[in-house]
C-alpha cells in the first residue's frame, strides 16, 4: 500500500506539471491567439503529453522486463489518445454546448472562463483514467510476488517481445542463453 501512495504521489507531482504546461499554453493560444478551445486544448494537450510521458516512465512506473519498449509507447500514446479523445469533447461541450460557440468572438473573456473550466473537469477524469491505465498495463509487477501469467499485461507483454522491432534479436540471443545454460547443465552432468 506504501509503494502505491508513493507512485500515486509521484503521479500527482509529474501530472502537476503536465497540468501547469498544457493549462498555460491553452491560455496562450485561447486568450492571447483567440484560437477556438478544442483546438487550442488539443495543441497544448499533445506537448505536455511528450513532458508527460518522459517523465512518467523516469519517476513515476517502472518499466516491465516482460514488455518490449515498442509496446510500452504504443500502450501509452493509444491510452493517451482517448485522453485526449475525453479532454477535446469535454472543452468542446464546455464551449460549444453549455455556451453559444458564438461567445468566442462576442465575450471572449466568458468563453475562455468556460474553456478553462472545461479544461480542470477533463484533467481531473484524464487523470484517473491515464493512471488506472498505466498501472494496469505498463508498471511493472511487484518483485516480491510471483508474476500473474495469466494478467491482460503480461500477455501483451511477452508476446510484444516475441513480435516487432527488435524481435528477431531478442529471440537470438535469448536462443544463445538457452543453449549456453544447456551447456552448463551438460558439463555439470558430466562431471558427476
Amino acid at each position: 500500500m506504501k509503494k502505491l501512495i508513493e507512485q500515486v504521489l509521484k503521479f500527482g507531482i509529474v501530472g502537476i506539471i503536465a497540468f501547469i504546461i498544457d493549462w498555460g499554453i491553452l491560455n496562450l493560444l485561447v486568450i492571447g491567439v483567440h484560437m477556438n478551445a478544442t483546438l487550442a486544448a488539443t495543441i497544448s494537450f499533445l506537448i505536455s503529453l511528450c513532458f508527460n510521458y518522459l517523465a512518467s516512465m523516469k519517476f513515476v512506473f517502472v518499466h516491465r522486463d516482460d514488455m518490449a519498449r515498442w509496446m510500452e509507447v504504443l500502450i501509452f500514446f493509444v491510452s493517451s489518445a482517448i485522453g485526449l479523445g475525453i479532454n477535446d469533447a469535454i472543452i468542446w461541450f464546455s464551449t460549444s454546448v453549455i455556451i453559444n460557440p458564438d461567445t468566442q468572438f462576442t465575450d471572449h473573456g466568458r468563453y475562455a472562463l468556460y474553456a478553462n473550466i472545461g479544461k480542470l473537469v477533463a484533467t481531473v477524469i484524464v487523470s484517473v483514467w491515464n493512471f488506472v491505465i498505466r498501472k494496469w498495463l505498463l508498471d511493472a509487477p511487484d518483485p516480491s510476488k510471483p508474476v500473474n501469467e495469466k494478467s491482460v499485461a503480461h500477455r501483451i507483454g511477452t508476446w510484444s517481445l516475441g513480435h516487432g522491432p527488435g524481435a528477431k534479436a531478442r529471440l537470438a540471443a535469448s536462443d544463445a542463453a538457452d543453449v549456453a545454460a544447456s551447456d552448463t547443465e551438460n558439463a555439470d552432468s558430466a562431471k558427476n
